[in-house]
């Protein structure tokens, strides 16, 4: 896969200016080159920025420029979505040190409303757009949009457009935590997780499929409920899997609302399993069962896009820049202890 994993955010302006004991309006003017720094503060920014590899805003320096209108459009599936929420947050945080505002629609997952908002940001001529793509094809962004107007794709890649994107090592955490799963002792491992034709869903199914297949193992249909985006519909499909003859001792969850699905489902059936997921979430070190978390951070990926995205501005006239894809990597957080399956269920 092109683009090595990212695992640090870029340093910002607040963070050289406390490296070199100054203000982030003094950083600003020695990056501008303004003459009325002294010596010893330009100084003491420059050798900050060296240290912290720090390189300036492109979004902001056009801004600035009067090249555009300092709008940067978040389109979004599901802004109840806590994974949504942190995303605005971590783009929001890249570019309001420059001053930059940040413009956010929801489409609830309606790929004609995506469609409309990409529309409505063009008209309102915004600097670029960072999306969350609804539907299951962004052929219409070539059709509809300038391309002047860059792009970014975030958790799922476009399809049938060329755009740069910023994802989650879907197949690999669920992989790792399919493979905890495996190694504490359980066979029997549910899977309960949204629509096949969502690409994060498809990644994290194909990732629990490869861990039971280096088990010897092979997915068992009868253990597997997709489909499913809210906690409503997750209970109600775990409460299928724990009534089962034979139910399953572990049940691997595509998001958080699906893990705390499950969670209800074994409390109001008296059920007891290991239950392991994406997506970190309050209290989870104090369930009745354990959890395994594929955790990653949303706010990251939110710097990350912007980042694309300044860098795409930045090139505008100064030739072609191939797509880029950057994958974040995860890692597994385990609350409780598993003693594996009470019962030998090979």
């Amino acid at each position: 896969m092109a683009g090595a994993p990212l695992t640090t955010a870029p340093p910002t302006t607040k963070q050289v200016a406390t490296l070199a004991e100054g203000s982030a309006m003094t950083v600003s003017r020695v990056l501008r080159g303004d003459t009325g720094v002294s010596a010893d503060r330009r100084a003491r920014v420059e050798a900050a920025v060296r240290q912290l590899g720090y390189r300036p805003n492109a979004l902001a320096r056009n801004f600035r420029h009067g090249q555009g209108t300092g709008t940067i459009g978040l389109i979004v599936t599901n802004l109840a979505n806590p994974f949504c929420a942190r995303l605005a947050l971590g783009i929001e945080a890249a570019v309001a040190e420059e001053g930059l505002r940040v413009v956010i629609t929801n489409t609830a997952g309606d790929a004609g409303r995506e469609r409309d908002a990409g529309r409505d940001f063009s008209a309102r001529r915004v600097d670029g757009v960072i999306l969350v793509p609804a539907g299951a094809d962004q052929a219409y962004l070539a059709e509809e949009l300038p391309t002047s107007l860059p792009v970014v794709s975030v958790a799922r890649p476009p399809t049938k457009f060329e755009a740069d994107c910023v994802l989650v090592d879907d197949f690999g955490g669920a992989y790792a935590a399919t493979s905890r799963l495996l190694a504490a002792g359980h066979r029997r491992i549910g899977f309960l997780g949204n629509p096949a034709s969502v690409y994060t869903g498809s990644e994290r199914y194909r990732g629990y499929s490869a861990a039971l297949h280096k088990a010897g193992i092979d997915p068992d249909d009868a253990l597997v409920k997709r489909g499913r985006e809210d906690l409503a519909s997750a209970e109600a499909a775990a409460a299928e899997l724990l009534a089962l003859p034979e139910p399953p001792t572990a049940v691997f969850c595509t998001d958080n609302r699906n893990t705390l699905g499950a969670y209800q489902a074994l409390r109001h059936h008296g059920a007891s399993a290991t239950l392991a997921g994406f997506d970190d979430f309050d209290l989870a070190d104090v369930l009745s069962v354990p959890v395994l978390v594929v955790d990653y951070d949303p706010d990251e990926i939110g710097r990350r896009a912007a980042q694309l995205l300044g860098e795409r501005l930045a090139r505008q006239g100064a030739g072609a820049l191939p797509p880029r894809r950057v994958v974040v990597r995860t890692t597994i957080i385990a609350h409780g202890e598993d003693r594996g399956p009470a019962r030998d269920v090979s």
